[in-house]
């Protein structure tokens, strides 16, 4: 069924290219990065051309000879045949290696270049898919594509031997009688004419064809999808009206297409034949009168027929390869976009942890479930030790200095030294011994760095740290603290979505957004793994700011089920696992049980080998919205983001799912989205958001007490119930 552009022989197929010559040389580089395949092609089809033209040209002496009873004998005129049949032979073979070739560098190519396409997709931003409906960028694979693919295998080989030929004709006809090509040259003009005039209408209507034909098609997809909806408000005779009328239309259309496509070949058939019988008329009374010989008579005859052939090929393929170059464009267009931009340096690492708390790299493979991120000590963020009242005052940068003479000299980080003696430098940088020792067993360590606003600021570090000197790199263990200060967001310049967000999540805390639709609450949760960038302010993950964490590895240490379910062609275990691809399969049956989904799952048919077909079609909304929280689960993050993850699912399974997901969320930080309150009562802290902004925040039971927006959103919901 063709797309939203036609297909093969759709609406693009009409398209003309911008930059018909970068675009021809960027083909053929996908046709082969080598030059030499294409070279050997390019010489099959000129022995073939030739060995075409040549054969033609050669029947001239002998019938000729023929004629003037040149030959003695049958075997006088068999022995001239053999460089005939040898001519005919070699252009044979060359035009079996061509289409050989051609088909294998064909599809290798359109091969390529949906690999490259598809790449190029994986890199795009989420920003790019916002602006572009699936359908168009599904249309590049098949529509675009499968002109790219014809183009490369029938048309540009046809186009050039047609071109080649029809030269080779003319140069060969001019020289065999050039009065007799004043003759072809009328009929040409008049062909050529005909068939931009007929060809003008059959692409028109060819249009207006395809558009008709997509109306159709979007309808039948659109009353099949919605047959529901149609049968629950009886308006199966209104939906046969409308499709009826749309196939009307379509009728009349490709009607008038095809009568323009099928009359361009007879008429100028009936052209070539008319120019032949004038041709035959002359060219005799020339043979007769004018001295010239039967064999040039013959062979310009055979040319007559042969000439327009090269024509009718050429306009044939010159849509084809519009379209190709047309499509090649929209598929660039697309490979050619910035790709998602990645500046972090930041990586998430698996380590091992002793009984003393000690972090090293895990270089022997294996699954500890013990991660940490490996931080450049070159880059912006330095890990210093800090003394903290507590974790909301201020902090302290702790330093080493030892005691030259008089004064003491502040150590580099990396510097050892023996004896050193710990304390804190004041505003004019000087040093001052910590008195009391006792606070130095109580210290932190912080990530030291520029916030948004340029100055310099204290992260907490939570968990285990390494810092060895001469090391070129920090590691801290991965716990879970996410903090938004003063979060200001667009999607479009000049509309923001988001103004002034401060709020953070501690690790093991369960952190609820509730509000409005539209509120801004999905798009808090995108902005954790950096599916978009921020406008202003800072978002840190573990202390660190999520800009300058790689973000393959921001999103390995975030586990989400997001507000559309999505479930892939495979398996039920396949499903889980894709959280983890190299989780085991009692890993996926212990997530499964987890989040309740077990219960169901061995009742299937397969059990856990139940395939899933159409997107989840063959399960229920509850057992698909079940299956993407095992999948979450199975992925073992600290940090959980459930976007209305039990919106689909009734009351009595929500309450076993809530039992697990207690369980799930146990010890990781959780970032929840959901319009039933009784599913956010025992989070940490609700934030309650209204037109992207921050209106109050704090327990279930404080909110209550402020009676505020959540008071009135939670009251209501309670009367409703």
């Amino acid at each position: 069924m063709p797309g939203p552009h036609g297909g093969p022989g759709g609406a693009n197929r009409f398209a003309k290219p911008k930059n018909t010559k970068k675009t021809i040389l960027r083909i053929l580089h996908y046709l082969s990065p080598s030059k030499i395949p294409l070279v050997g092609v390019a010489l099959l089809i000129l022995i073939t051309v030739g060995a075409n033209l040549g054969g033609s040209y050669y029947m001239r002496p002998l019938i000729n000879k023929l004629v003037g009873g040149g030959f003695q004998g049958p075997s006088d005129l068999l022995l001239a045949l053999v460089p005939l049949g040898c001519i005919y032979l070699v252009g044979a073979a060359a035009t079996y290696l061509q289409d050989m070739s051609m088909s294998w560098l064909g599809q290798k190519g359109s091969n390529r270049l949906r690999r490259d396409l598809f790449d190029a997709l994986q890199d795009l931003p989420i920003s790019y898919y916002d602006a572009h409906t699936h359908g168009e960028l599904m249309s590049r694979f098949t529509n675009d594509a499968d002109n790219v693919e014809m183009a490369l295998r029938n048309s540009v080989t046809a186009l050039f031997s047609s071109c080649i030929m029809f030269v080779g004709l003319v140069c060969i006809m001019i020289y065999t009688n050039a009065f007799l090509f004043l003759i072809t040259v009328v009929i040409l003009a008049l062909t050529f004419l005909v068939i931009k005039f007929m060809g003008g209408k059959s692409q028109k209507y060819h249009r207006e064809q395809q558009a008709a034909l997509g109306k159709v098609n979007g309808n039948i997809q659109e009353m099949i999808e919605g047959l529901k909806v149609v049968k629950a408000f009886t308006h199966e005779e209104a939906a046969k009206a409308d499709f009826a009328a749309l196939n009307e239309t379509y009728r009349q259309k490709a009607t008038a297409a095809s009568f323009y496509s099928s009359a361009v070949m007879p008429i100028a058939g009936n052209l070539n034949h008319i120019g032949y019988a004038f041709t035959a008329m002359i060219g005799g009374l020339l043979a007769i009168f004018g001295g010239f010989d039967i064999g040039g008579f013959t062979i310009y005859l055979n040319y007559t027929k042969q000439v327009s052939q090269p024509l009718n090929q050429i306009s044939q393929q010159i849509n084809t390869i519009l379209s190709a170059l047309a499509g090649a464009e929209r598929i660039f267009e697309v490979m050619d976009t910035p790709s998602e931009t990645d500046e972090g340096h930041i990586t998430l690492v698996p380590v091992h942890k002793d009984q003393n708390g000690a972090l090293s790299v895990n270089t022997e493979g294996g699954r500890e479930g013990v991660w940490a991120w490996k931080t450049p000590k070159n880059g912006t963020a330095r890990l210093v030790p800090i003394l903290l009242e507590d974790e909301e005052g201020a902090a302290t940068e702790l330093v080493q200095a030892v005691r030259e003479g008089d004064s003491w000299r502040v150590l580099d980080p990396d510097e050892l030294c023996d004896a050193p003696q710990w304390g804190t430098l004041d505003e004019s940088g000087s040093f001052t011994p910590v008195a009391d020792v006792s606070r130095l067993a109580g210290h932190r360590w912080a990530w030291k760095y520029p916030n948004h606003e340029g100055n310099m600021g204290f992260h907490l570090v939570r968990g285990a740290i390494r810092n060895i000197p001469g090391e070129d790199y920090y590691l801290t263990e991965l716990k879970g603290a996410v903090r938004f200060s003063h979060v200001d967001f667009s999607y479009v310049p000049g509309k923001r979505i988001l103004h002034d967000v401060t709020v953070y999540a501690n690790p093991g805390q369960k952190i609820a957004f509730v509000g409005s639709t539209g509120a801004g609450k999905t798009t808090i949760t995108n902005l954790i793994n950096r599916f978009y960038e921020i406008e202003d302010g800072m978002i840190t993950f573990d202390g660190l700011n999520v800009s300058d964490i790689a973000k393959d590895s921001l999103r390995q240490a975030l586990g989400a089920v997001l507000q559309d379910t999505h479930l892939f062609t495979g398996t039920v275990m396949e499903n889980i696992r894709y959280g983890r691809l190299d989780a085991t399969d009692e890993e996926c049956i212990q997530a499964a049980k987890a989040v309740g989904a077990h219960s169901f799952i061995r009742r299937l048919p397969d059990g856990y080998n139940t395939m899933v077909t159409g997107d989840g079609s063959n399960f229920s909304q509850g057992q698909r919205q079940l299956l993407a929280i095992a999948r979450a689960a199975v992925a073992d993050p600290p940090v959980m983001i459930l976007d209305e993850a039990t919106s689909s699912i009734d009351t009595r399974t929500e309450a076993m799912v809530q039992r697990g997901m207690d369980a799930l969320m146990e010890g990781r930080t959780v970032f929840v989205i959901a319009h039933r309150l009784s599913t956010v009562r025992n989070s940490d802290c609700i934030v309650v958001i209204e037109h992207g902004r921050i209106q109050e925040k704090g327990s279930h039971q404080h909110l209550l007490e402020e009676q505020g927006r959540y008071y009135q959103l939670y009251t209501g919901q309670f009367q409703l119930d």
